[in-house]
């Protein structure tokens, strides 16, 4: 049986601390994300990770609080970087893709005085610290020696991953704790256009349902006792949510649904996206509810939602 240590890193985000995971595997040291880009971090890495022993860096996906330390390791220790394919693609397209979803958003009843603002919050390196400049994709490059399976599970990004040994699975943001968020309105920068989060996640539920059994190894809880409880939860939370859009399904100007839904109670610009996500992965659903209602019969969670389901695609 192998054991992985618990590290548990203040950020200076609302998510709050976040937790990375050490473990020697096939005799080598693995580090399972690296917390924030802050000072506070990179001694919390000094003091309790042997640096100089560690083999190899694991990035569940490329949000701030689980990457942000990959490019200081870069520079203090010899180990191997992993990041996950579809933010290996984010890197090397980040202007092709800043400029994709200001097309999207703008087609999404965003206007150019709201894309500028967004636009500085991309590019102030606050959402994205330095990059290592050596990195290789974890679903391609991981040793097999290491014993890690690799699930693509997209949910809270398009390149969500989690990492899977003999008896447990690091799952970085996939079962975050008390809250359905919605995964973020992207850019395929793989097949071009919207990315379509919606039917990736019903195959997701899936994957995670899979995982029982599993010691789970969250990112922003201490444990996960019940998977299909969290999904429940999830799918319960999303749904009611959807009742609520129901009557909108089919309005295409997403921002100005925001303020009929919402009546202007979200000004903040990043918080805007992140609404608009949300309301483009519900729409997506009530185009196509047989998709997710496919994923709960197969893991058995369809007849606690039932009454909720129909309440959203009847209206």
């Amino acid at each position: 049986m192998t054991m992985l240590t618990q590290h548990t890193i203040s950020t200076p985000y609302m998510v709050g601390p976040v937790h990375c995971y050490t473990g020697s595997l096939a005799g080598e040291l693995v580090l399972f994300d690296t917390g924030p880009p802050t000072r506070e971090a990179q001694r919390y890495l000094a003091e309790h990770v042997d640096l100089a022993s560690l083999k190899h860096i694991v990035i569940t996906h490329c949000h701030v609080d689980h990457y942000g330390q990959a490019h200081w390791l870069e520079q203090n220790c010899p180990a191997a970087l992993y990041f996950p394919y579809r933010d290996c693609l984010k890197i090397a397209g980040h202007d092709r893709r800043i400029e994709a979803m200001a097309h999207l958003l703008a087609d999404l009843g965003f206007d150019d005085v709201y894309l500028a603002k967004l636009r500085q919050i991309f590019d102030s390196g606050v959402l994205f610290p330095p990059f290592p400049k050596k990195f290789l994709v974890a679903e391609n490059d991981l040793p097999e020696r290491l014993g890690i399976e690799v699930l693509s599970c997209p949910g809270h990004s398009q390149s969500d991953l989690v990492y899977v040994g003999d008896d447990w699975a690091v799952t970085g943001d996939t079962l975050l704790r008390g809250v359905f968020q919605s995964p973020l309105l992207d850019v395929d920068l793989e097949k071009g256009g919207r990315f379509k989060n919606y039917a990736a996640y019903c195959a997701t539920v899936v994957k995670l349902a899979g995982l029982q059994g599993k010691t789970v190894l969250p990112s922003h809880r201490q444990t996960v006792k019940s998977i299909k409880g969290v999904l429940l939860f999830y799918i319960s939370k999303f749904l009611q949510r959807a009742v609520q859009l129901s009557p909108y399904r089919e309005e295409k100007n997403v921002m100005l649904l925001i303020d009929k839904v919402l009546k202007g109670r979200v000004l903040d610009t990043f918080q805007l996206y992140l609404k608009a996500s949300e309301i483009v992965f519900m729409q997506d659903f009530l185009q196509q509810p047989e998709l997710l209602r496919q994923a709960l019969l197969e893991i058995g969670l369809f007849d606690d939602v039932t009454e909720l389901f129909h309440s959203a695609v009847l209206g």
